[in-house]
Order: C-alpha cells, then sequence, then structure tokens
C-alpha cells in the first residue's frame, strides 16, 4: 500500500501526470511486489516558480521537465529492490511520456504497519 506522490511543473508536464503514475505503478508491481489493484497516488502541476530544484546536484542536468516521484510504503524492501525499483519507473517514464531519465527523481520514506489507516479510524494493517 504505498502512498505515491508525483510533482511536476503545469508546464510542460501536467499532461503527461496520468501516464506518470501508471509508469510508477507497474514499475512497483514489477520491483517491489506491490499488488496490481493497490493504486494510492497524488498528482500534482504546479505554476512556475512553485517547485524548486537544484539544475545540476550530483552532477546531473536537470531542467523544467523535472518530476519528482515521493513514495511512502512499509519498510522490508531490500536496497537492490529500490534501486530495480529507480530504474525500472525511470524507463518506463520515460517510454510513456518522452521525459528525460535525468529528469526523474526519487524519494522513498518508509513507515511501519501501525502507521497506516485506511479509513474509519483504525490501523486496519496492525
Amino acid at each position: 500500500m504505498p502512498l505515491v506522490r508525483i510533482d511536476v511543473l503545469s508546464e510542460p508536464n501536467a499532461g503527461k501526470l496520468p501516464a506518470i503514475g501508471e509508469a510508477v505503478h507497474q514499475a512497483m508491481t514489477e520491483t517491489i511486489g506491490v499488488p496490481p489493484d493497490d493504486v494510492f497516488q497524488i498528482h500534482t502541476s504546479h505554476a512556475e516558480g512553485r517547485l524548486r530544484y537544484d539544475p545540476g546536484y550530483f552532477g546531473v542536468r536537470r531542467d523544467d521537465d523535472i518530476v519528482f516521484v515521493s513514495i511512502t510504503l512499509r519498510a522490508g524492501r531490500t536496497d537492490d529492490q529500490k534501486t530495480a525499483l529507480y530504474r525500472r519507473a525511470t524507463e518506463l517514464v520515460t517510454e510513456a511520456t518522452g521525459i528525460e531519465p535525468r529528469n526523474v527523481l526519487f524519494s522513498l520514506t518508509e513507515n511501519h504497519d501501525v502507521d497506516w489507516s485506511f479509513g474509519e479510524g483504525v490501523a486496519q494493517m496492525r
């Protein structure tokens, strides 16, 4: 039950958000064992000046095609699974949208079963 948040600049990528979301979800099913029907995503496009980034951090040349993918998920995936997720999701985003791999940035946040409530004020997985 990962919660995925995808942020892009309104121009040029707001219209690409659904395809980006599908690519990320497919990569999660292929690499970290997320069930196909486990889809919880927030897609947000931002006006110019509302999304900031360093265009050369770690030697990667980014531009306004940048895509931020933040995933909150239960702890337990290996480092190899996580890096496979980044690689596969980036491949699929590029195939689906033409966004260059240099512009796809990921952040994972891990938590535990008790950290999730799917409604009714209950920690269903506890």
